[in-house]
């Protein structure tokens, strides 16, 4: 590891970590507004497997969330990852929404218009 860094990627919908400019792993979300507040739907966690076990899903989950409540954006947790992070850190409880299943409807039907387009 030379150059670690995060950044979001708005237009993909997800946090990149970086090193030294190459992606190597990724907190994917879609953009939810079905509640009383803007919401991000977390579904995907990933760190590229030569770079894992370093803690770099943590610095990324870190990140993701810290953006994502700064902007008063509500943090879903449908992704494994990071429901279990949230599950460890109760500084992010006031800014987690509970999975629902119109959650999970609109993940469906937004992964499976990805997948035909």
């Amino acid at each position: 590891m030379t150059d670690i860094t995060v950044r979001h990627n708005a237009d993909r919908e997800r946090f990149e970590i970086l090193d030294a400019g190459r992606v190597i792993g990724k907190a994917v979300y879609k953009a939810y507004d079905g509640g009383a507040s803007p919401q991000r739907i977390f579904y995907h966690t990933v760190i590229n497997e030569e770079y894992g076990g370093q803690g770099l899903a943590g610095q990324l989950a870190t990140v993701a969330l810290d953006e994502t409540a700064a902007e008063g954006t509500a943090i879903v947790p449908v992704c494994p990852f990071i429901k279990k992070f949230i599950g460890k850190h109760p500084e992010y409880a006031a800014n987690t929404v509970a999975v629902t299943p119109a959650h999970l409807e609109f993940l469906d039907d937004a992964l499976s218009a990805r997948t035909r387009g």
